[in-house]
């Protein structure tokens, strides 16, 4: 293999983009890395606006290379990360052809690809081969049908078998899907090193707070509505319903930045609200061991994002049936229900996500196999709600009581022994 795998294109009907968001979310996996890393970066040329985003990643012990889309580019990319300072010169190297790069615990093809499902499947493999044990390829493709003669199909096939994540970055021109694909089981002490991983479901509105995409489709939808009414019925003041439901719609998915605890031992809570309990109890689905559960209720009001309480990788996942009981209930414990479990350096911790009375949605993001940092985003709630976490009862201590208010990936609820 003596070039980028990541250039075969047959049939695509011209060139994609990235734009900064779709890069920023092709190296996600890359950025969250906390430690020292390696990184291939496959299909390069001086404007990339991946690796732009590369460079601002790049922390001491970093180590990236670098492959260009044609060999004879690789002088003027040298040239061009030599321009950017010593610190990007000492992390960043450049090659000519694949062949000569070594194996990186995350590698990126910095081209969508746009050819045909044989053409990515031949990428993808390629790509994999350089790949350490539990690293993780990331590619995009356009999410625009008929903008491949196949390859967004062979995508979504790696994605169902292999993929640990996948994003929509709408805000591209054309929007593109970004898979995350790990062919080999990651280490679970690797999520300790891990910061929560950049979300392109979250619109911005400023620094510190966002939109959930599900807000701003729910929001969308009321002012189409609005608009359809206004339309139908000129005269009548009912559009002005679901205009002004739009707002209060869209805020119910506020997705705020938090500050989450740097202390190894903390366990943080999965969602904003009240503790409506904190008890020991057994439950064989999840073990023979006794668990400590802090049970969380989640109003209207509060923000329904729901992150990971620790770091850890997700090996199981599965909802149970049941009724939708108000969530503050006691009953509530019977309701329907989404189970992510993960395996942790102290044991075993599930994380519960239980509809209400009014939710009946529940928004789950992270496959089985991925890794999650503490406090990560990993799913929402529509609505009303509730949220359970359990620990291992013989690893960690409870920190918090029936009635306290906590914030998610903030407030620490508990602590490791």
């Amino acid at each position: 293999m003596t070039q980028s795998p990541a250039t075969h294109t047959t049939g695509a009907p011209g060139p994609v983009r990235l734009g900064e968001r779709a890069a920023r979310t092709l190296i996600a996996e890359l950025a969250r890395h906390q430690a020292p890393k390696s990184a291939l970066l496959v299909g390069v040329t001086v404007d990339s606006s991946v690796l732009a985003s590369v460079f601002d990643t790049l922390l001491p012990g970093d180590a990236v290379t670098v492959v260009p889309t044609d060999p004879l580019a690789a002088a003027g990319l040298r040239a061009h990360v030599t321009a950017q300072g010593q610190w990007v010169a000492d992390r960043v190297r450049v090659v000519d052809t694949l062949a000569e790069a070594d194996a990186a615990d995350v590698v990126v093809a910095a081209e969508p690809l746009t050819g045909t499902a044989e053409e990515a499947r031949a990428t993808v493999e390629g790509l994999a081969k350089y790949l350490t044990e539990g690293a993780v390829l990331s590619v995009a493709v356009p999410a625009v049908p008929g903008r491949t003669p196949g390859a967004a199909a062979e995508l979504d096939r790696q994605g169902a078998l292999f993929g640990v994540g996948t994003d929509l970055v709408l805000l591209n021109q054309p929007p593109v899907r970004v898979y995350r694909l790990r062919y080999t089981p990651a280490a679970v002490a690797t999520a300790a090193r891990l910061a929560p991983a950049f979300r392109p479901s979250s619109v911005p509105l400023t620094r510190t707070m966002h939109i959930d995409s599900n807000g701003v489709a729910a929001a969308g939808i009321a002012l189409g509505v609005a608009a359809l009414t206004r339309v139908v019925r000129p005269k009548s003041k009912l559009w002005l319903l679901p205009a002004l439901a739009a707002a209060p719609v869209a805020a119910f998915f506020r997705d705020p930045e938090r500050d989450v605890p740097d202390d190894a031992s903390a366990v943080v809570a999965a969602a904003d609200g009240k503790v409506l309990s904190v008890q020991r109890l057994h439950d064989e689905r999840f073990g023979d061991g006794e668990f400590l559960r802090i049970a969380v209720f989640l109003s209207v009001l509060d923000v329904h994002v729901n992150r990971a309480p620790v770091a850890g990788k997700v090996v199981d996942y599965f909802v149970a049936d049941g009724g939708f009981a108000a969530a503050m209930k006691p009953d509530a414990e019977h309701n329907v229900a989404a189970y992510t479990t993960l395996e942790t350096d102290h044991g075993t911790v599930v994380v519960a996500q239980r509809t209400g009375l009014i939710a009946r949605r529940i928004v789950h993001r992270t496959p089985v196999g991925a890794l999650l940092a503490r406090g990560e985003r990993f799913g929402l709630i529509r609505f009303g709600s509730r949220t359970d976490v359990y620990l291992p009862a013989d690893a960690a201590d409870p920190l918090v009581g029936p009635g306290d208010r906590v914030v998610g990936g903030s407030s620490v609820i508990a602590r490791w022994r």
